[in-house]
């Protein structure tokens, strides 16, 4: 399967989405964080977050023992702008309510170096 296929086979599932859309608007979150604005549990959003690893949607770096998730940087910039569009269009109350719960997360990790 070549790399455009992937992408837009990890863009036909609302959750995967809703993570690309999440990470789009703040940069880098971990786990912790992504379970709190889903609200779907950690194994669920692990297994969506491979998923977008192995298609090279995303990239991960390790800060103690945290592991942080980011778009990937050589993502390239249709990419980029498709991802705003299917965050945005295909279930904007949705990617509202989940950036609303992660504002109100307590306790969310401490980036010493974002």
């Amino acid at each position: 399967m070549n790399e455009t296929q992937a992408f837009f086979d990890c863009l036909s599932d609302a959750t995967r989405r809703r993570v690309l859309a999440l990470l789009l608007g703040q940069g880098e979150l971990c786990v912790c964080e992504l379970v709190e604005a889903l609200g779907l549990p950690q194994p669920k959003i692990s297994r969506h977050l491979a998923v977008l690893r192995d298609a090279s949607l995303i990239a991960m770096r390790r800060e103690g023992t945290w592991i942080y998730y980011r778009l990937h940087p050589e993502l390239p910039l249709w990419a980029y702008r498709i991802i705003e569009i299917a965050g945005r269009d295909a279930a904007e109350s949705e990617t509202d309510q989940d950036s609303v719960r992660l504002a109100r997360m307590n306790g969310r990790p401490i980036r010493c170096c974002s």
